[in-house]
């Protein structure tokens, strides 16, 4: 394995355009969010909404390799974001949004429906199940935002993406602690942490980082664990 790099703070570029048809076809989630009756999301109101989620998504194509990825995992999608977003500004990508939770996968399909997203697919299972499966080390990108701590995120990525391919995670405050985990579990996973982007000045929070991490590496042997221990027991 290569040896680490300096992770790189970066400062960020400006918020990315959308065009009329692309924001219409995201008005149509928000309003369909709005009108869900299910728990999926705390933040509902399109207004808000818009800021929060999809704002916050647009960030992560400050990562010129997510920009350019065709083959993009989404996991822990929730509600869609940012797995939504990404499809609709990046039409060349494939984008699997993947949860696990039934009520959060009939949403999702319901708006890929209704607002015409027709390069981003539901795939209603854990991440680790897609991981032993076909799409096994077939990514090139996977997003999370609010998952969970970087080292489990780093766990449920690297087994899905291709030897290169990126994880950016959408985090809030920087943690010092979970970084340092992150670092002792780096060579385990065969993911490199590369760059920390402040994204605060024009995501859905003033204190929103991206994580950079790249996969250096084949998947290591054991990858991926049982659905739940990445996150119950995580590396590091």
């Amino acid at each position: 394995m290569r040896p680490a790099k300096k992770v790189q703070d970066v400062p960020p570029l400006p918020p990315p355009r959308l065009d009329a048809q692309q924001r219409a076809k995201l008005t149509t989630v928000l309003e369909l969010l709005r009108d869900e009756r299910g728990s999926v999301s705390s933040v509902r109101e399109p207004e808000r909404a818009w800021r929060v989620h999809v704002e916050d998504s647009l960030a992560g194509l400050e990562v010129e390799e997510l920009c350019e990825a065709r083959r993009i995992a989404d996991v822990g999608s929730g509600a869609g974001f940012p797995g939504f977003v990404l499809a609709v500004a990046l039409p060349q990508a494939e984008v699997d949004l993947i949860e696990s939770v039934s009520r959060k996968c009939d949403f999702m399909r319901r708006a890929i429906e209704e607002s015409g997203i027709a390069n981003a697919s539901v795939v209603c299972v854990r991440a680790e199940e897609v991981a032993a499966g076909e799409a096994r080390e077939s990514y090139d990108a996977v997003t999370a935002r609010a998952v969970g701590r970087l080292s489990t995120l780093a766990e449920l990525a690297s087994p899905l993406l291709r030897e290169g391919g990126i994880l950016v995670a959408w985090k809030g405050k920087r943690d010092a602690e979970e970084e340092q985990q992150l670092a002792r579990a780096s060579n385990q996973l065969a993911m490199r942490p590369e760059q920390i982007l402040d994204v605060g000045n024009q995501a859905g929070s003033k204190h929103r980082h991206l994580h950079v991490l790249r996969k250096v590496g084949p998947t290591p042997s054991g990858l991926p664990r049982r659905p739940g221990m990445a996150k119950k027991r995580p590396r590091g």
